[in-house]
């Protein structure tokens, strides 16, 4: 009703792919199941661990453990069992990046931790010709939910992350992908410096802006470039 007829039909046909199923991503995952996406596969290789029950989708006391992408996997297809979910079960890095291949998706989600492997996924991502990419930065430390703000890499404020990755794209890759376009999740919160953790009000809001990128491009929708 929301998306319409051929809106609804479009992102069925979809293929996403979410790097990542944390505290951002695994929201992210489900969200994008729950709205229709026909074929998602989702990317870590981490396991569940008690840490985690606080703010990760797939994490329980049952699932203490288990392989994230699995666990992962069995809730969203307990959510639409018609649904194609590919668990992958490894990280994206240089020793595992050409086995993964983009042709074929429609939209690819960052949602890693680690500033080598973001860097890498946004760069072979952003040049793949008519794939939509979108990134998440940091989502720890920040208490406010409402600080959460969609925008161009490149106009990002305040965040850490996106400061490590900016060095590393001039350093090892000679400038921003896409000359910083793509759009990314990011919170204009300061980061709280006297602990370090996250709060599943936040990392879930991260999730679901990115999931909400990810409709529009695949529905025909306008993306849009600034959400404040």
């Amino acid at each position: 009703m929301m998306l319409g007829e051929e809106g609804f039909a479009r992102l069925s046909r979809s293929r996403v792919a979410v790097f990542g199923v944390g505290g951002v991503g695994g929201w992210c995952a489900e969200c994008l199941v729950r709205t229709g996406v026909g074929s998602l596969t989702i990317v870590d290789g981490d396991i569940v661990a008690p840490s985690n029950v606080n703010r990760q989708a797939m994490a329980a006391a049952s699932t203490i453990g288990e392989a994230k992408v699995e666990a992962m996997r069995r809730r969203l297809l307990d959510i639409n069992p018609s649904a194609e979910i590919r668990a992958v079960g490894k990280r994206y890095c240089a020793e595992t990046a050409s086995s993964f291949a983009f042709d074929g998706f429609d939209a690819v989600v960052d949602a890693i931790d680690s500033v080598d492997c973001k860097a890498l996924l946004a760069s072979n991502a952003v040049a793949t010709p008519g794939l939509a990419f979108f990134s998440s930065m940091g989502a720890a430390k920040r208490f406010d939910p409402f600080k959460v703000r969609a925008g161009e890499f490149r106009k990002v404020e305040g965040d850490g992350l996106a400061k490590a990755l900016r060095a590393r794209f001039r350093r090892e890759y000679g400038g921003f992908p896409g000359g910083g376009r793509f759009m990314c999740v990011w919170s204009a919160e300061p980061p709280a410096t006297n602990v370090l953790g996250s709060l599943a009000q936040v990392t879930a809001v991260f999730g679901f802006c990115l999931a909400s990128l990810v409709v529009a491009a695949c529905t025909g929708r306008a993306v849009p470039r600034s959400c404040r």
